[in-house]
């Protein structure tokens, strides 16, 4: 998880303060110490902390904190606005040109994932957004750098403008433009070069291909793994070309999370998207308040919804409500089930966007292999088709056959079964009280999770 270390940190703070009765100075201060060695460890920018430490500090001692009925949740309240605040307040949505194409500069040092960022982006417009990319490979230097690309092309049945290595990468972006305004793509995304450390060269051919295209968007690609120096080469970048956005890359890896935090304090530029994995479908638009939530583990709700509604088939999802209902729920229902909620990430991260996540003991050490549930799977299509239909039909014999047939024991067959009937009985039950509550104005579920 993103921030985890920090998270841990900052979550244990709270837990200090939060159900208190009366908040004093006293009590306020030994929160900020704590609060400070936290950021300071998780490599947050100094003066980043001290600014953060100062505005707190002041807000939780305020009126609106002392005065309240629940001071301690107050002081909650206040960490919560003053981290989304560092962050950037509110969501910073990539640009789109009113006269298309849209032009985006993807910039960055080497070892960054730049190109591979790029084709995540292309990605994430076309099947967010509906529209219609094309990537240009422009970094002629690194070593199959346009092949990489190309390769990300193909992978994604997306075209690649591409001129080879011997003619200039602004060349190669001006035809780039001028075919995508012939085939009507409405985003043109340019991998330029990137190099070991910031130099003279790489920023006049950089500065050069920004005053040819005229981007509406230039992202530096950063490493979050490398803390304050991704705030310093985003510093560097946006002096000399103008940034108007960061990608933050390998958020999920094992990070301390400084960089995210003070990017947009230090170089006053926003946190666009963040990369939470290898997949090329594993990049996000940021969310301040959300990302805020997370670390004070209060859970991240809409992003979990997000992934739901892109990933669940809403016909399917009422179709197997009503089988719910009538109690006619199958097997083969259950793994096409399993087959969308597996495309919305790792499950032990989705459980820890729920709310109160962070009170579940040994949540932060849950590891759900992905060999448990291809063992899952394997049982499930050992079956035969009366058997996913019919369970109760499953006898020893049965079960012998489908556990050789699946490479599993009968003991994960037998414990499968088990937890079929009784995953059943509960869903009857939620969809029950659903029903129920709504007749008489009750109980009702936040959203529909089927």
């Amino acid at each position: 998880m993103a921030f985890e270390g920090l998270a841990d940190r900052l979550q244990n703070t709270m837990n200090k303060i939060r159900g208190k009765g009366k908040v004093n100075e006293a009590d306020v201060k030994e929160m900020m110490r704590e609060v400070r060695l936290a950021l300071l460890e998780a490599d947050v920018n100094f003066k980043v902390v001290k600014d953060f430490i100062k505005k707190v500090s002041e807000r939780a001692v305020g009126q609106e904190v002392m005065k309240s009925l629940t001071p301690g949740q107050q002081v909650i309240k206040v960490v919560k606005e003053e981290l989304t605040a560092l962050m950037g307040g509110e969501q910073s949505k990539i640009a789109a040109s009113s006269r298309p194409p849209t032009v985006i500069m993807m910039v960055g040092l080497q070892g960054a994932g730049k190109t591979t960022t790029t084709g995540k982006l292309a990605n994430l417009l076309r099947k967010k957004y509906n529209r219609k990319p094309m990537l240009v490979a422009a970094d002629i230097y690194r070593p199959a750098a346009i092949k990489q690309l190309e390769t990300l092309g193909k992978q994604l049945s997306m075209p690649v403008f591409s001129l080879g290595d011997q003619v200039s990468p602004v060349e190669i972006a001006r035809q780039a433009i001028a075919k995508a305004k012939e085939e009507h793509h409405d985003y043109v995304l340019i991998d330029t070069a990137g190099r070991l450390h910031v130099d003279e060269k790489l920023m006049d051919e950089l500065k050069d291909i920004k005053e040819l295209t005229k981007p509406d968007e230039i992202f530096l690609v950063v490493d979050a793994m490398t803390g304050q120096d991704a705030v310093n080469v985003a510093q560097s970048f946006n002096e000399l070309l103008g940034l108007t956005g960061v990608v933050l890359t390998k958020l999920d890896g094992d990070t301390r999370g400084g960089a995210a935090l003070s990017i947009r304090a230090v170089s006053n530029t926003p946190i666009k998207f963040v990369g939470l994995g290898e997949k090329l479908d594993a990049l996000e638009a940021f969310h301040p308040e959300r990302m805020a939530s997370r670390i004070l583990g209060m859970g991240d709700v809409l992003t979990l919804i997000e992934k739901a509604q892109a990933n669940v088939d809403t016909d399917k999802a009422k179709e197997l409500e009503q089988k719910m209902r009538t109690a006619s729920f199958t097997f083969d229902d259950f793994l096409d089930q399993l087959g969308q909620v597996r495309n919305m990430g790792p499950l032990d991260e989705l459980l820890k966007m729920m709310p109160g996540a962070n009170k579940i003991k040994g949540l932060n050490n849950l590891q759900i292999e992905e060999k448990q549930i291809a063992h899952v799977e394997a049982i499930i299509k050992s079956m035969t088709k009366d058997e996913k239909s019919h369970p109760e039909i499953i006898n020893s014999g049965r079960r012998k056959r489908i556990a050789r047939g699946s490479g599993t024991s009968i003991q994960e067959v037998n414990r499968l079964l088990k937890q079929f009937e009784e995953m059943k009985k509960m869903m009857k039950q939620m969809t029950g009280m659903q029903q129920k509550g709504k007749k008489k104005g009750g109980f009702k579920l936040p959203f529909n999770p089927f």
